[in-house]
């Protein structure tokens, strides 16, 4: 079903990796020129631009583009008892996840007189995208919200296309998560719009414009992302889903095509990896799929995202190897399912986060781990990090001398000033001791 790329026997640079790891076909870039003239739209005519937007895209005209409190209040009242349950599980472990990200503050004494402090100040107001489209995503609400409140956010603005078969609304389990977690503010926008709203602000709808953007979303999103950041701050532009198992013959081939299907449900662009060393498990894998793919309710998807040129199964000849290749492609999700994980991980240098051994599949971590599933794709892991609390977080250098350690320094601050050619530098440091 998935097709077969064979490394065995090759000396591979990193350089020569970086151009066999298999990728969905979608570049921002390419939805650049839409997203822009959608982000215009909406700086130019506010909300009458969203509610056009929405009729275009989502098939329905929204009577109200924010919802009301009450229709919060009444979504959270509507979950499921299951569902709730669920919900408060993943937000209490979440939040204990997220407030380990938080730093506390620290002062390096330089010399006597003389400190730098660091301090982590949230910043003021943040905009969360909570994706529509083929699946609902009440677990994104907490994902997103709850790093930004344990950071200390005061204002969060949370945006999702309107649903036709909702009445125009934003879909009631979205909205019963948000309700959950406290937030009064949300907007059944979606879509490249949704972004520029976020950034720019909507006067004639009292959005305010916020200050960093977060969430998944699809092509038109992360291009709208790119475009505004710089302005707001964002955390990545997310694609397709991705995961990579790396694996050696101890796995389980049932349950490593169980994995390998879970992501490619959400999307036909998903990508799904397997890396091993064992001919015997990538066979046993293959042999397994299509009737596990049969089975599932998102067959048709799910075969698309399997047999397309993102998803393979890739043999090596030792787990050296393996490790090497998955760092060359820097996936969302990486599982280690091997006779030893840990010594495995001890290997990986890239990916966005990283489930060891056969008990933690990445299902774990799209709901109930209290890890965050807000992850960087397309190979981002190398550069970049999940959402966290530290997304929503400024570093801060604040510099106290007194005066005998400034009078310390005050040549030494002369000499490299006139070197640079900025002769007023050091003059405004003497100028106090004249």
């Amino acid at each position: 079903m998935m097709h077969l790329l064979d490394l065995r026997g090759q000396a591979t640079t990193r350089a020569e990796l970086l151009a066999l790891v298999p990728r969905a076909q979608v570049d921002p870039a390419s939805a650049a020129k839409s997203a822009a003239s959608l982000i215009d739209e909406v700086r130019v005519r506010g909300s009458a631009a969203l509610l056009d937007q929405a009729e275009r895209f989502d098939g329905i005209r929204p009577e109200s583009l924010r919802v009301s409190s009450e229709d919060i209040a009444a979504a959270v009242a509507a979950l499921d008892p299951g569902v709730r349950t669920a919900l408060e599980a993943a937000i209490e472990r979440v939040r204990e996840g997220s407030r380990a990200q938080v730093p506390g503050p620290t002062v390096t004494v330089v010399a006597d007189g003389a400190e730098v402090r660091q301090r982590f100040v949230p910043v003021s107001r943040v905009g969360l995208y909570v994706p529509g489209g083929k699946a609902v995503y009440p677990s994104s609400v907490v994902m997103n919200v709850v790093p930004a409140q344990v950071a200390g956010v005061g204002s969060i603005a949370l945006v999702s296309p309107p649903q036709k078969a909702f009445g125009g609304s934003v879909h009631p389990v979205v909205l019963g998560a948000a309700g959950l977690l406290g937030i009064d503010e949300v907007y059944a926008i979606g879509g490249a719009g949704a972004i520029g709203a976020l950034a720019y602000g909507v006067p004639d709808l009292g959005l305010d414009p916020v200050d960093v953007i977060t969430g998944p979303g699809n092509v038109f999103v992360a291009a709208a992302k790119r475009l505004v950041a710089g302005r707001v701050g964002i955390d990545s532009e997310a694609g397709p889903t991705e995961i990579l198992v790396l694996a050696d013959r101890s796995a389980d081939p049932r349950l490593v095509a169980h994995d390998l299907i879970s992501q490619a449900e959400h999307d036909e662009l998903a990508a799904a990896i397997l890396v091993t060393d064992s001919e015997e498990l990538a066979d046993a894998v293959q042999a397994a799929l299509p009737g596990l793919v049969a089975a599932t309710a998102a067959a048709g998807r799910v075969e698309i995202a399997l047999t397309g040129v993102q998803s393979a199964v890739v043999l090596v000849d030792d787990l050296g190897a393996g490790a090497a290749f998955s760092n060359a492609y820097g996936p969302e999700h990486l599982e280690l399912v091997t006779a030893d994980p840990e010594a495995t991980l001890e290997l990986i240098e890239n990916a966005g986060a990283v489930f060891v051994g056969e008990s933690s599949p990445v299902s774990l971590g799209d709901y109930l781990a209290g890890s965050n599933h807000v992850l960087p794709t397309g190979g981002a892991s190398r550069f970049s990090s999940a959402l966290g609390a530290h997304t929503f977080l400024r570093s801060q250098q604040v510099v106290k001398y007194d005066r005998p350690a400034l009078h310390e320094v005050a040549d030494r601050i002369v000499t490299l000033a006139e070197a640079e050619g900025l002769p007023a530098h050091g003059e405004a440091v003497a100028a106090r001791f004249s």
